[in-house]
Formats: structure tokens, sequence, C-alpha cells
């Protein structure tokens, strides 16, 4: 797991800027989609091209989130980052720029439809109810890259928990387009993975100080437990 550590200077930053560090712990369950990004086979399963291997370590985590907003009547999405010939036309500065031919063959091949590599991991608590929404670009609300804004505006959704992989790229992408596009985002510091821990601390630095709630899994779950028992008390 990572050794989690958001610098004093941003903490200081964060104080001077607002009255508390949490600002989306009053969750509407109802309302609350928990998206959990490319938690695949190709960047979880060992000798896979995109290992990273804290990815494994953040499943509990995970799954204790999708459980807790389930039971509450919320939505969980799980993510597939895709590649296909569509996606490499359209995306081709990424594509034919950051990689050799032969790296760029084993990612295509890795995630291609179908393909080992594009699976969920099998650890995940993947229910009947969930969603499985693909993407072709590293945020899944960029335009193209996924369906994922008009599925969740179609049910109401407001608030999003971000959980997967890798924390500074995929996740953050998402986390920061969701929350300029008005969603309220609760980005998970022990259910986001990255290569290292200082790509990982990076990254909740800049959610905790401008796009995102940075919350534990433990907090999370204490905060739909407390939106479900308001909402059976008010009953």
């Amino acid at each position: 797991m990572h050794e989690i550590e958001i610098p004093a200077v941003i903490m200081e930053r964060i104080k001077a800027s607002r009255q508390s560090l949490h600002i989306f712990e009053d969750i509407d369950p109802t309302r609350t989609a928990h998206i959990i990004v490319d938690l695949q086979n190709g960047f979880m399963a060992p000798g896979q091209p995109v290992e990273i291997v804290t990815a494994r370590e953040i499943v509990p985590n995970v799954n204790s989130i999708s459980r807790a907003l389930r039971g509450a009547g919320g939505l969980n999405v799980y993510i597939q980052f895709v590649v296909n010939d569509a996606a490499r036309k359209a995306w081709s500065s990424w594509y034919e720029r950051f990689f050799d031919e032969g790296r760029r063959a084993a990612i295509d091949a890795c995630f291609a439809e179908g393909a080992y590599g594009w699976e969920l991991w099998p650890e995940l608590d993947v229910r009947p109810g969930d969603l499985v929404v693909q993407k072709t670009r590293f945020g899944a609300f960029v335009p193209g890259s996924s369906d994922l804004h008009g599925i969740l505006q179609a049910r109401g959704i407001d608030t999003l928990i971000i959980t997967g992989t890798a924390t500074n790229v995929c996740c953050e992408s998402t986390a920061r387009d969701a929350m300029q596009m008005n969603y309220r985002v609760i980005f998970v510091a022990d259910g986001n993975a990255a290569s290292t821990d200082a790509e990982h601390n990076a990254t909740l630095s800049n959610m905790a100080a401008i796009f995102a709630d940075v919350m534990t899994a433990d907090e999370v779950v204490d905060c739909l437990a407390k939106a479900a028992s308001g909402k059976q008390a008010a009953e």
C-alpha cells in the first residue's frame, strides 16, 4: 500500500482557503456513483505490460466501498480501457509518439476488446446491477472517450467516488474533468494506485487542494453508513 503523505504546505493552503479538509461528507448515496477506473488484468496481473503492483493491494478497499454504496442505493461503474482502430486514429498524438513499435504493439494487444489484459481483475466484487463502461482515453469524460457522462446524467448522479489505477494518469484525468463538469468528487487516498509513492502523493496533493475531497476508504464507508442511517431515521 502507498505511504500516503500530503505536504504540510499543501495542508496549510487548504486551511487558509476553507474551514474543513473534507467538503463532501454529506453524501446522498442515491445520487452517487463509485467510478472504478481501469482495474483490469493489463494493469494488475504480474508480468502484464502496464503492471502496477500496488493496484492489487487496493482491491479490498475498492470492494468495501462498492459494497457500502450498493447497499445504500448508489451505483458502481467499472471503467475498462480499450484500444481499437478508431481510438488509435483519433488519439494518434499519444499512440504514435509516446511509444516505440514494440511497446505500442504490446499495449494494443493487451487492451484489445476480449483480450486477457482488457478483462476486469477477477477479485473485484462486480455484481448484477453494476455497470461496465469502456473508455478510449485516460479520462473517461473527454469527448469521444466514453458514454459515462450521459449515463450518469440520465440517473441523476451528482457525486463521484474515484478509485482505481493509475492514480496520476486515468484516475486523476477523470477526476479533474468531473470536477470541472460540476460533479462533487471524492478521491480515495487508499483506493487509488500508482507506480510510486511520489506520483501517488503528487496527485493527492492536487486533488485535495483544488479538485476533490480526499478521503480514505474507511471515511467514505462511514459517510455512506451515516447517510443510510439518517435516511432510515427520516422514514
